[in-house]
């Protein structure tokens, strides 16, 4: 009976552990290259240095894809902003520290929720932030500046005094605490599409808490794109708020060496961007550019000090050189009944329409609208919002998706608690059946002794 027993609490125990993996996905892991260069020892800066811009270009495994240039940044995106194509990719949904770059989620907010003539007011809370180093015009608690001349400091001086002040003042508008801003900035990022970001402040200042990744930077700047007013700030040189009642004067210029005529690294194409840069997260940088036949975002994240912006030249050159736009009729799907959104995509000059994948996604809320996809092996060539046939069939969201895969896991754990309850119906049966054996052999005994 106890080895009976025995076996039973092993069955058990041993399902009870394939139960328990059933739920886990496996994780990949990023491939290593254990392979050390022979010879004579490298300065480790340098090695380091190699290392990053030998690190893997994902889009440059893309079949026939062009090969975009390697960068000293641990992860750095070209997107298309017309289209939402990913023309250059290297580790775009890693996690990273922004720094200041985390402005232009803060400005795009502003502009959403806010008239430029808002009064700002710089109270002791946002000066809290600024510590040794940290960038400031030098405001004072109690001045009052308009919500146009705080995107002005913030956007070209990188003031976190002010950044604050605008989360607070966006924030106040709605009836709500900073709190309430910071909260925002995190759905909005995940109503553009980012899925890797979580924003704890609005100026970008270092906590381990906050940090977000080059692909959510893009979709960021992407959708800055509707606010022209961003880009009379961005291509602004010098800018002075005047003294006033409540504020002294305070000049000060914009940071962004490639939007300033006359530096070695002003790019002719460039239009907008923001710096950024703390010791966690070394460079940082966002740059939009315009060459007047297609609108690029440049993402560069924890850049090697002196190659920041040459790689930002180089990846826009890229772009610029190796992609063009072609259009997307709805003839081409007989599920799509009218293109509703921009009828293009972004792919390598020579590719054809046929080479790419295509899928619907259903607008929510709306039973004749769909969002029409593109990618080439799974890379995103393009968005477009159309108008639908009856008939038409649509891809799973992610939400869908998720719930199915959910639903497979769970019916795959009542399978096996059934065939557990069965195991041990049938050893309980087995066990007493043996006893009730048992117990027959002892009385044919007694009876003989007798």
């Amino acid at each position: 009976m106890k080895k009976i027993l025995r076996t039973v609490s092993y069955v058990l125990m041993s399902v009870m552990i394939a139960i328990a993996a059933v739920p886990q996905t496996a994780r990949a892991t990023a491939p290593t290259d254990a392979a050390q260069t022979q010879g004579e020892a490298k300065d480790p800066y340098q090695q380091q240095l190699e290392d990053t811009y030998k690190q893997e270009v994902q889009t440059n495994s893309l079949k026939e894809w062009p090969q975009g240039p390697g960068i000293y940044g641990d992860a750095g995106i070209v997107m298309d902003a017309e289209t939402g194509a990913i023309l250059y990719g290297k580790n775009i949904d890693q996690k990273e520290y922004p720094a200041s770059i985390t402005k232009l989620l803060t400005a795009l907010l502003a502009f959403e929720y806010c008239d430029m003539t808002e009064d700002v007011v710089i109270t002791a809370e946002s000066l809290t932030c600024l510590g040794d180093g940290y960038a400031s015009i030098g405001l004072k608690e109690g001045n009052v500046i308009s919500m146009e001349q705080a995107l002005y400091a913030m956007l070209l001086a990188s003031s976190n005094e002010v950044a604050y002040a605008v989360g607070e003042t966006v924030a106040k508008s709605q009836g709500e605490d900073y709190q309430w801003f910071l909260d925002e900035m995190n759905r909005r990022v995940e109503e553009l599409g980012g899925t890797n970001s979580n924003f704890v402040n609005t100026n970008g200042v270092q906590d381990e808490n906050h940090y977000t990744c080059a692909r959510d930077m893009a979709l960021v700047a992407k959708e800055l794109f509707n606010y022209p007013e961003f880009f009379t700030i961005c291509q602004t040189t010098n800018y002075t708020i005047p003294a006033s009642a409540t504020t002294e004067e305070h000049v000060f210029q914009q940071k962004h060496e490639m939007l300033i005529p006359g530096y070695s690294d002003y790019y002719e194409y460039a239009v907008g961007g923001k710096t950024g840069y703390t010791t966690e997260a070394n460079n940082t940088l966002v740059t939009m550019a315009d060459n007047g036949n297609m609108k690029l975002v440049c993402v560069t994240l924890k850049v090697f000090p002196g190659h920041v912006y040459s790689d930002t030249k180089a990846l826009l050159d890229y772009g610029f050189s190796n992609f063009q736009h072609t259009a997307v009729s709805a003839e081409e799907n007989a599920e799509v009944a009218k293109m509703l959104d921009t009828v293009n995509v972004t792919i390598p000059a020579g590719f054809e329409l046929s080479s790419l994948d295509s899928s619907l996604e259903q607008v929510t809320g709306a039973n004749s609208e769909g969002l029409l996809s593109y990618t080439y092996e799974d890379n995103p060539v393009g968005q477009i919002k159309v108008q639908v046939n009856k008939d038409a069939s649509f891809k799973e969201t992610g939400a869908q998706e998720e719930e199915k895969a959910s639903g497979s896991v769970w019916k795959v754990v009542l399978v096996v608690a059934v065939i557990i309850i069965l195991i041990v119906a049938a050893l309980i049966g087995f066990t007493t059946w043996q006893e009730r054996q048992r117990r027959r052999r002892r009385r044919r005994r007694r009876r003989r002794r007798r």
